[in-house]
């Protein structure tokens, strides 16, 4: 669901926990589109933008029970269908939350399968909040983001637990008092009733999606909200909307370590395995052992950008390469380079690419934008004894990532704004077949998630892969691109249990 490390996942005001029990409710749980008929008559005017995509913006309103209030205006792009059997638009979500859907689609639309681009439009768009939408969420500086993400995820004293709330707190402050009336504002309710007004928009009567780890929350949500506007959805890498904050922080870091497990039983079968030529578990038990040297002496940065490579950096290395097998073989070189040479400067950079830092220290928002809808979307603990609790068990269920996943949300404990309303299944009764794709070992969103969202839903069909790394459509696997294309140009989903190999 999320952007590891700036989430549990799924994307991390002054609240004190020892002070205050109650937390202001979010506004944002399941907005009525009524008074919104000018949102949903505008549509979109084009412009070319390069390479062959156009771009153009939809406004929304910033508060759904206020519609004629001040509205957000979202960046929405195209590239355009080819060969005149154009069926409407496929909308696009990378997830996140906090990936731009613009970036996703100029990086990918033409990735998309042929049949696919004869008929529909492939369009990409910012969320409320992400990107380039307009108010977005803007909290720290480069220097800030750069603090949070090396501090100890995992505390071995009390000073340790003392720093993660100090920057957490920062974290929570620095949004409150930048941007406090958008905050109520950017969770997937909202979301969910924009992409209805986005298909408006761009004139077609029933949505076609694909929506990637978060994105299969939004989709289902939409799909919950507003099921007979339901044309086809793909929901890659999913979230299982009934489980809490909690199970899916816990959830999540097993899928990381399941991962690594996988990585290091690949690992061993080569003569050049950084963790040794031995079992899977000597492996794990190496990889252990330079987390913990780094968390004594830091790695050394050949970046030479003031960061200490600490073992909470190590550690968001590491599962970036996790969510896609074909980087494996570089997470090799800087396993190699970080036991042989003390150098940590590749696990730095996989780090900078998973959160988007930018070279010159600067960010894109996805961090800041990931932490802002988690938070709302789901009720947090309180009280940092809870979070201490959730932690412990999170290290015994998920030796390695268990901790990590657990501090790196700390944020959403002081969080300003909280959507009280606890976790459901989504039935999305009514809407047309939804097809939700899991990958068995796939580090993010667990495959579990995956069947218990196809099992909720009244329509959903699981088609799945047998294999490694975050989401299964658009990695190449023949089985699962014929079956999501078919599904998507002419509505007739898989049959049911498909498993791809």
């Amino acid at each position: 669901m999320n952007k590891f490390r700036t989430v549990s996942v799924l994307a991390a005001a002054a609240i004190v926990v020892t002070a205050c029990t109650d937390a202001p409710k979010s506004t944002a749980s399941a907005p009525s589109p009524s008074g919104t008929a000018s949102m949903y008559s505008q549509r979109i005017s084009w412009r070319d933008c390069g390479n062959g995509f156009q771009c153009g913006t939809v406004q929304v309103p910033f508060d759904y029970s206020h519609p004629s209030g001040r509205p957000i205006t979202l960046p929405v792009i195209r590239l355009p269908a080819e060969g005149g059997q154009r069926k409407g638009s496929l909308v696009l979500n990378p997830g996140g939350p906090g990936g731009s859907g613009v970036e996703f689609a100029r990086s990918s639309a033409r990735q998309f399968g042929a049949d696919l681009r004869r008929n529909f439009d492939i369009v990409g768009f910012d969320p409320r909040g992400v990107g380039q939408s307009r108010p977005t969420v803007r909290c720290l500086t480069g220097k800030q983001l750069d603090k949070f993400f090396e501090t100890d995820t995992s505390p071995d004293n009390p000073a340790e637990v003392n720093a993660l709330v100090d920057v957490s707190k920062m974290w929570a402050d620095e949004c409150k008092n930048h941007i406090p009336t958008l905050l109520p504002y950017v969770g997937t309710a909202n979301a969910a009733h924009d992409m209805d007004i986005l298909r408006a928009a761009l004139g077609d009567q029933g949505l076609t999606y694909y929506g990637a780890s978060y994105g299969t929350y939004l989709g289902a949500y939409y799909a919950e909200e507003f099921p007979k506007h339901v044309r086809a959805l793909v929901l890659d890498g999913a979230i299982d909307p009934k489980l809490s904050a909690d199970e899916i922080n816990i959830e999540q870091a097993k899928g990381f370590d399941t991962a690594t497990k996988a990585f290091a039983a690949d690992c061993v079968k080569t003569r050049d395995c950084p963790l040794g030529t031995g079992s899977t578990k000597s492996a794990l038990g190496r990889l252990s052992q330079l987390f913990a040297q780094a968390d004594r002496r830091p790695l050394r940065n050949g970046l030479n950008d003031g960061r200490i490579v600490d073992e909470s950096l190590v550690e968001l290395g590491v599962a970036a390469a996790l969510y896609n097998k074909q980087t494996w073989p570089v997470l090799k070189f800087a396993l190699k380079s970080a036991i042989d040479n003390n150098d940590g400067t590749t696990l730095l950079r996989l780090g900078d690419l998973l959160v988007e830092r930018n070279r010159d220290g600067s960010y894109s928002n996805q961090s800041e934008a990931n932490m802002a809808v988690n938070c709302v979307d789901k009720p947090y603990a309180r009280d940092i004894a809870a979070w201490k609790d959730q932690a412990d068990r999170a290290k015994k269920e998920a030796p390695l990532f268990g901790q990590f996943v657990v501090w790196g949300t700390l944020p959403c404990g002081y969080w300003p704004v909280q959507d009280g309303t606890k976790p459901k299944p989504f039935a999305a009764e009514g809407a047309k077949p939804i097809v939700v794709v899991g990958t068995t070992r796939d580090p993010a969103t667990p495959y579990k998630w995956a069947q218990g969202l196809a099992s909720q839903l009244k329509s959903g069909v699981l088609l799945s892969l047998d294999g490694d790394g975050h989401t299964a459509y658009l990695q190449g696997n023949p089985c699962i691109t014929t079956a999501v294309d078919r599904y998507l140009v002419t509505g007739t989903p898989p049959r049911k249990g498909t498993m791809c190999h």
